[in-house]
């Protein structure tokens, strides 16, 4: 995982994308690609083939959109952000940050098991954006970073993790012991095991972070 500060919703720019935001077309593109992704794959879908489901034209859809790449961002987008959303419903629950942190990481396994290999197309398109640092990979990413900060932080504070190693090393650990259930390519290797991987590596975190 890399370093960087906390994610803010991409702007049109940033994500490649054009035009107002909550426009019904650009609704239509998005949802149009992701039924064209799920059944013939990203990289054999076309920007043209996409103009010709909806019936426009290819120019109209580069009206909202700088390039396919931009368009698969919108899916990637709202794919991560459905396990994202199951992070922070943990987060907010009234629980030790010990418990959160342990429930995180078999929920973070499911929800990318249930969503990239029931989905073996959308598994493509999501290792596309994370191998190659797609702005919605690396927002996936900083949030995962955003979410072990603040349950370390609060474990401290409650007296729960020992303080004594710098809080950075203590981060960049855990996210180093999550990205095997985070990363798509890697999650498939334990397709398996999870429930027992989980636990054992969940384990292992939350006994090295006791006073």
């Amino acid at each position: 995982m890399t370093t960087a500060a906390r994610p803010t919703p991409a702007s049109p720019a940033s994500a490649g994308q054009r035009g107002p935001l909550d426009h019904e077309r650009r609704a239509q593109i998005v949802e149009a690609a992701d039924q064209h992704f799920r059944h013939y794959g990203y990289h054999k879908t076309t920007v043209a083939d996409l103009a010709k489901a909806i019936g426009l034209s290819t120019a109209y859809i580069y009206k909202f959109f700088s390039s396919k790449q931009a368009i698969g961002e919108a899916i990637c987008a709202r794919c991560l952000g459905e396990i994202t959303t199951q992070l922070r419903a943990i987060m907010a629950e009234p629980l030790s940050a010990g418990e959160r942190l342990r429930r995180v990481y078999p929920t973070l396994a499911r929800a990318g098991a249930d969503l990239f290999f029931e989905e073996r197309r959308l598994h493509d398109i999501v290792v596309t954006a994370v191998t190659e640092n797609w702005h919605a990979g690396t927002t996936y990413e900083e949030e995962l970073r955003d979410m072990v900060r603040a349950l370390v932080v609060a474990g401290r504070e409650a007296g729960e993790f020992e303080r004594e190693t710098p809080l950075d090393e203590v981060c960049l650990a855990i996210e180093e012991t999550l990205w095997p259930f985070a990363h798509p390519l890697m999650l498939e290797e334990k397709l398996d095991m999870l429930d027992a991987a989980t636990a054992a590596v969940g384990g292992l975190v939350l006994r090295s972070l006791r006073p």
